[in-house]
């Protein structure tokens, strides 16, 4: 496989990027079936491609086993309308075995996470990611951010190292990344390297991602507010900077105020987003803890007064 096509279709302006969440059902095991649903209904919905069991869809929490069986029901319930990305994380050898499991699953490229707890030097994080790079034929997205932080050296590195496509970045330094992205056009130019806003809630600082030309972005969002997501997605496409400004203000601002009040909300407020929508996708897994319930309360308000930006309707009957 190479890594054009990938590219290609990643790039389509479509609607944002699904970072789906992991579905357990009561006794704390897959729920294949409910995260089959969440799965297929973003697609229909509208998703440019799934990142399936990235951050929100809890990979830390997964086993080897579990991750493998979550991308191939992905791949599935995508049948091949929109591109899957995978996660590859933790130390080498384990980031290498996701590689290899993800590519068997029938998954079209690689999100390589942070390697696990320790802080390394450029030239160890480099080789990391030239080894995963080099466990299989997908065509891999660095993910920057916590300990894995690039100059912009080590990235014109990544980018010319043969199957890493791309860079994800959930650090927020503008300053670095525009760094990063003027040392890779002048050592590559026309390389089609790509990039990715990918912090927490990314339509929240996709406005000024967007000046850097980063018009990708993931969308936590998306997977219980997927009308909203998209009215966003097309506003920034369209140039409509107002109704991005109403959206901003009137449903991300809140949601990322509330997003800050509990550890481990990135994923779990999204959960309990996804739930208030009507599809039960369970709990999040230990270490993360679920929101409080008055939290889980202003959550359904906000989605509500997003909502109503729209003029649409955020519950249906089975989400009421």
């Amino acid at each position: 496989m190479t890594s054009a096509p990938l590219a290609e279709r990643i790039t389509a302006p479509s609607g944002p990027l699904f970072f789906p969440v992991t579905a357990f059902g009561p006794d704390g095991g897959l729920d294949l079936d409910a995260y089959r649903t969440h799965v297929r209904a973003g697609v229909d919905a509208g998703a440019a491609a799934v990142f399936a069991c990235c951050g929100t869809g809890e990979f830390h929490a997964l086993t080897p086993e579990e991750f493998e069986t979550c991308v191939r029901a992905a791949v599935e319930e995508t049948a091949g309308r929109v591109p899957v990305v995978a996660a590859a994380g933790y130390g080498t050898a384990l980031a290498v075995r996701h590689a290899r499991a993800a590519e068997a699953a029938g998954a079209d490229g690689l999100l390589a996470m942070p390697p696990y707890l320790v802080v390394a030097g450029q030239e160890g994080l480099v080789r990391h990611y030239r080894e995963v790079a080099a466990a299989s034929s997908l065509p891999v997205i660095v993910y920057q951010r916590d300990n894995a932080v690039f100059t912009p050296e080590s990235v014109v590195e990544l980018a010319r190292t043969d199957g890493i496509v791309g860079l994800k970045d959930g650090l927020g330094d503008l300053d670095l990344l525009q760094r990063v992205i003027s040392a890779v056009r002048t050592a590559l130019p026309d390389d089609g390297f790509l990039y990715f806003n990918g912090l927490p809630t990314a339509e929240q600082t996709q406005l000024a991602y967007r000046a850097l030309g980063v018009t990708l972005y993931s969308s936590a969002a998306f997977c219980f507010a997927p009308e909203i997501a998209l009215a966003f997605h097309r506003a920034l496409r369209t140039g409509d900077d107002a109704l991005a400004h109403r959206l901003l203000d009137g449903f991300y601002r809140p949601f990322v105020e509330l997003r800050a009040q509990g550890r481990g909300y990135a994923v779990a407020l999204v959960k309990a987003g996804v739930r208030l929508r009507g599809l039960d996708v369970g709990e999040v897994r230990t270490p993360l803890q679920e929101p409080a319930e008055d939290h889980v309360k202003q959550l359904a308000g906000i989605i509500e007064r997003g909502y109503a930006l729209l003029d649409a309707e955020p519950f249906g009957e089975a989400g009421r």
